[in-house]
């Protein structure tokens, strides 16, 4: 018996999330079918962290066993062609049998790319949060800082998350234009259900200059979901993948190519 360590990248738009589903299709569901397809026997993936409907992800990881005497050219060669376009397997590779692709990673990175421009784009409808209203990108980057650190994160928690605490330890954020594009990029231990659709949220509305930079303070120190803004859109999300203890010899999380 074999344990595989994966990267799988997926564009979300037409799925319902990362996890199985009865009666829904989903990342984790395609995944496991071309997998078990290659093995000749049915696969269970463990994944570094679940992603919700629409949102996509560059570098997601997941890990699996099988006896099957597969190559890794095999396995992502075979697993690749018996799944859609929009999924793919990007590398895989043997790992010790006590790695966990989920409770072994050590911090977890997310990108959030808002089109700031009047127009609507119809080729980035499903890729990204669309916001007409000028931004102030810096002005959002400053009154981010105040996330960083471990933190009771109750304020940017959905009503339906499971984790057992709110405590989270923000290790970096940082929000910046790139052209029409202004982008967010957040790292932490782990993340709540919502968090970064959240704390986006929020910062949109500092940026078009609706609440002034202290209110993520404000948010923060209070721990009311609802006194902070709306979710924003999943379309945005990007899951760039998680960080793992050097002895696993794993690829670190891809580099963004989007937005430029």
């Amino acid at each position: 018996m074999t344990r595989w360590a994966a990267g799988v990248e997926y564009l979300g738009a037409r799925f319902s999330g990362w996890q199985l589903q009865r009666g829904r299709e989903s990342v984790q569901g395609t995944l496991e079918s071309a997998l078990s397809q290659v093995a000749a026997h049915p696969v269970v993936t463990v994944a570094a962290g679940r992603t919700d409907t629409g949102v996509h992800a560059f570098g997601q990881v997941v890990h699996f066993d099988s006896p099957a005497p597969r190559s890794a050219y095999a396995w992502v060669l075979g697993t690749n062609s018996n799944m859609p376009q929009d999924v793919s397997l990007s590398w895989i590779q043997p790992v010790g049998e006590h790695f966990d692709a989920r409770r072994s990673a050590q911090r977890r990175r997310y990108r959030y790319v808002i089109r700031n421009l009047r127009a609507r784009s119809a080729l980035l409808s499903d890729r990204v949060c669309w916001v007409p209203q000028t931004l102030d990108a810096e002005a959002m980057h400053r009154a981010a800082q105040v996330l960083i650190g471990e933190h009771d994160f109750s304020a940017f928690r959905a009503a339906e998350c499971q984790s057992t605490t709110p405590m989270r330890n923000m290790m970096q954020i940082d929000v910046f234009r790139r052209a029409e594009f202004v982008v967010i990029d957040v790292c932490a231990n782990a993340f709540l259900h919502h968090m970064v659709r959240n704390i986006a949220g929020s910062l949109i509305e500092i940026g078009r200059a609706r609440r002034a930079e202290n209110w993520m303070a404000e948010l923060l120190a209070g721990r009311d979901r609802t006194r902070a803004a709306m979710t924003s859109s999943a379309r945005g999300l990007y899951f760039l993948g998680p960080e793992y203890p050097a002895e696993f010899g794993l690829p670190p999380p891809a580099r963004p190519w989007f937005p430029g």
